[in-house]
C-alpha cells in the first residue's frame, strides 16, 4: 500500500518533514511526503520528497482548489495542517476535499476549531468545564479602575505570541489594546509552564499524552524542553480532551501555578515542538500511518521522559536554479 502524505504551510518544519519520512521508512512503507508553502524559500521544502508551490491561505477559493490538485496528482492519503490560520478554512471545506480527493485531512470538527481559535471561546469552554484558567478581565473593570496589574493581554485569534504582551501599568495597558484590534485580557500567570503533546485517532480516541516543560522560548515557539512524567497534568488533559474530543495531533499549553494547573490554549495541530515527544517515543507520525493502512491502536505510555531537547538554527544552500545544493551541516 502507498501512502503520500501533504504537509502544508511547511515553512520551518523540517523536524515534521523528517519525522514523517523515518515513520514511513521504519514501517516500510511506500509512499512521498510532498511539502507545500507559498514561498518557494520556505526551507522544509528541500528536505520533502516532493514540494509544491500554492497560493496564500487569504486566497481561499485557490488555496483549496491547489490542495484538491496536489492531492489528486500525487494520490495524497493525508493532508497536514501545520499552522492556526489555516484550520477555520480546512474544517469548514474538509469534506468538500475528502469527497473530491479520497484523502484525509487532519482536522477536528468546526465546533473544535471554533473552541480552539478563538481565545474567548477557549475561555468560556474551559470554564463551563471546571478548568483551570486565569480570570479574562473586561473594558468595564479597566475603565472603572478594578483591575490588578500585571496583566496579560493578546489576540482572540493570535498565533506564536504576536502581539501577545505583559502589561504592568494601566498606561501600558492602554497602549497594547490600541494596538491590537480584537483582544482578550487576562490575570497574568506565573509559574512553571508545560506544553502537552497528545495524540488521538479518528475516532478521538486518546492514544498518548506527552508533558514537558517549556525551559526557553523564541517567537513563541518552544526552543529547549524537558520531557516528564507528571500524572496531575496528564489526567486533567485527558479529561480536556474527552471531552472537546478534537482528532491528530493536539498541542496543549499549561501552567503549574499557586493556583493549581491552568490553561493557556488548545492548538489542534502539530506545535513546533512536537518532535521531541514524537522523538521521545510517543510518534504520531508512526500512528497516522499505521491509521491509515488500517490499524487500531490502543493507549500508548511508553515515552523516554526526564530527557532535554535543545533546538537550533540551521542554513541550507540553493544555487541558481533555486534548487538544494548542500548546508544544514
Amino acid at each position: 500500500m502507498e501512502i503520500n502524505v501533504l504537509i502544508l504551510s511547511a515553512g520551518r518544519r523540517v523536524e515534521l518533514v523528517k519525522c514523517f519520512q523515518a515513520a514511513r521508512d521504519r514501517l516500510k512503507i511506500k509512499g512521498s511526503v510532498v511539502a507545500a508553502d507559498c514561498s518557494e524559500l520556505a526551507p522544509a521544502l528541500y528536505f520533502a520528497d516532493e514540494r509544491r508551490i500554492v497560493p496564500r491561505i487569504s486566497e481561499n477559493d485557490a488555496y483549496i482548489r491547489f490542495i484538491i490538485e496536489i492531492c489528486e496528482e500525487c494520490k495524497i492519503k493525508l493532508v497536514v495542517p501545520t499552522i492556526d490560520t489555516e484550520l477555520i478554512l480546512l474544517s469548514e471545506r474538509k469534506k468538500e476535499i475528502e469527497d473530491k480527493t479520497g484523502a484525509r485531512v487532519l482536522i477536528s470538527d468546526q465546533n473544535v476549531i471554533n473552541i480552539c481559535r478563538n481565545k474567548t471561546n477557549t475561555q468560556k469552554f474551559l470554564e463551563e468545564h471546571h478548568f483551570g484558567v486565569p480570570r479574562m478581565i473586561t473594558d468595564e473593570e479597566i475603565q472603572d479602575g478594578k483591575v490588578v496589574y500585571p496583566v496579560f493581554i493578546k489576540p482572540l485569534d493570535g498565533s506564536s505570541s504576536i502581539n501577545a504582551y505583559r502589561a504592568d501599568t494601566r498606561e501600558e495597558l492602554d497602549a497594547f489594546r490600541e494596538m491590537i484590534e480584537n483582544y482578550i485580557i487576562q490575570d497574568y500567570m506565573e509559574g512553571t509552564e508545560y506544553t502537552v503533546d497528545a495524540f488521538l485517532d479518528f475516532e478521538s480516541r486518546l492514544i498518548s499524552v506527552v508533558p514537558r516543560i517549556r525551559i526557553a522560548t523564541r517567537s513563541g515557539e518552544i526552543a529547549k524542553g524537558k520531557i516528564v512524567r507528571d500524572k496531575e497534568i496528564t489526567d486533567s488533559v485527558t479529561r480536556l480532551l474527552g471531552i472537546l474530543k478534537p482528532i491528530g495531533h493536539i498541542t496543549v499549553q499549561c501552567m503549574r501555578t499557586k493556583k493549581g494547573i491552568e490553561y493557556i490554549e488548545v492548538n489542534p495541530r502539530f506545535g513546533g515542538g512536537a518532535p521531541m515527544s514524537i522523538m521521545a517515543g510517543a510518534d504520531s507520525c508512526e500512528n497516522l500511518y499505521r491509521l491509515l493502512r488500517g490499524e487500531k491502536l490502543s493507549f500508548q505510555d511508553g515515552y523516554r521522559d526526564n530527557i532535554t531537547f535543545l533546538r537550533f538554527d540551521s542554513s541550507i544552500m540553493l544555487n541558481e536554479d533555486m534548487e538544494y545544493e548542500g548546508g544544514h551541516f
